[in-house]
């Protein structure tokens, strides 16, 4: 049985998405419902790792220089150097304590995504390899039953069934013979059945597509697979997504991928919503005190150009629009949440290093200003 990301996206993530859609029929609405869910349920969590890096931020000076001291002092006494350590780590709080909260939502994020990169909301692919051998080696072949991983399909609103494509004889074919790839539940009702049952009135027709070996292998619109010649060969089956052609506010559809069509036409949709998600990244790193205030130049840079990175991943990765739209909305909810945060006061011992470092600050600027002459400049001699 599998409980890791298919296992929370089918009994966690569609449960919740069909709850909201069976609330307001609108599948954009819905990815907003669910996205938002997810993110107050892992609240605490992303609470926890964003408090810490602010801590990080406002004591990482004063901690290196104790560590510094300290490495240096304890050099030859390794027990006694990392009770010390322990020591600025209770004081300080230690630099991998916010790794902990990211890492154990992550499993959740993932199955999040997954959700919003299937069914309905965009095409499902099977892939299945052949292998076609010359006739006389016939005997040597041994049918044996081939399905893929089960995928879910949304056939109707609400209604999603688990569909695998099987071949009862196997990869393994000769030339001259035929085979069938069949889409099936995991009962093994065959999808077209399904489709009928509950969706008589929308067009569910797989495509299938030769990628691989266009001479080796013949296949037509029912899925009968026909040998021709010795070689490899690649079928991809794919199927509508439900909700893949609809929109939602400026969206024109949820199922569109990347930021240029196939006629070279710009979708301003999804250049819209990376450019947002790049500009929320950036307000979100100043608010986390990731903009470049580090006294690490290369770190600087690095922070600074995140954003674009990240951003431009996008023109390169396309993902379907309906995911975009996930990631800006989660990324706005933290920048959000970031915000709040920041407004918290700091644990007493970090705010008397923040009050020291401003008292130290403001006694430097005031014996700068106390000097009779400008910096640089020389005092004169007496005559």
């Amino acid at each position: 049985m599998d409980f890791g990301i298919g296992f929370l996206s089918n009994n966690i993530m569609l449960p919740i998405l069909d709850f909201f859609y069976g609330i307001v029929p609108s599948y954009g609405l819905a990815i907003v419902a669910l996205t938002l869910v997810i993110r107050f349920a892992l609240y605490p969590l992303n609470a926890g790792s964003i408090r810490n890096m602010r801590r990080m931020k406002v004591a990482q000076p004063a901690m290196q220089k104790r560590v510094k001291e300290i490495q240096e002092r304890y050099k030859d006494d390794p027990a006694k150097l990392q009770q010390e350590m322990s020591g600025v780590y209770k004081e300080f709080g230690n630099p991998l304590a916010g790794c902990f909260p990211v890492l154990l939502q992550m499993p959740i994020l993932f199955a999040l995504f997954a959700t919003l990169r299937g069914s309905p909301f965009a095409n499902i692919d099977y892939t299945v390899d052949f292998q076609v051998f010359p006739q006389e080696k016939i005997e040597q072949i041994q049918p044996q039953n081939f399905s893929t991983g089960p995928k879910t399909i949304y056939v109707s609103d609400g209604s999603h069934f688990p569909v695998l494509a099987s071949v009862p004889g196997g990869q393994k074919m000769v030339v001259g013979e035929k085979t069938d790839i069949r889409l099936q539940d995991t009962e093994g009702r065959a999808l077209e059945d399904i489709i009928s049952e509950y969706s008589s009135d929308r067009d569910f027709a797989p495509r299938w597509t030769v990628t691989k070996g266009e001479e080796l292998i013949d296949v037509d619109d029912q899925g009968h697979v026909m040998a021709l010649a010795p070689g490899d060969a690649t079928v991809q089956i794919e199927i509508p997504g439900l909700a893949a052609g609809k929109g939602f506010l400026f969206i024109e559809a949820l199922g569109r991928v990347g930021v240029t069509g196939e006629d070279g036409s710009i979708h301003w949709d999804i250049l819209a919503m990376i450019l947002f998600f790049g500009l929320s990244l950036y307000v979100n790193q100043q608010l986390t005190g990731q903009g470049g205030s580090s006294n690490n130049p290369q770190q600087n840079a690095i922070n600074k150009f995140t954003p674009l990175i990240f951003s431009g991943m996008f023109l390169f990765f396309p993902l379907p629009a309906g995911v975009l739209m996930y990631m800006l909305i989660a990324n706005i909810f933290q920048t959000i949440q970031s915000f709040i945060l920041s407004k918290e006061p700091l644990p007493e011992n970090l705010q008397k290093i923040v009050d020291a470092e401003a008292a130290k600050a403001t006694a430097d600027e005031d014996r700068k200003k106390s000097l009779p002459f400008e910096p640089g400049g020389r005092s004169k001699k007496k005559a």
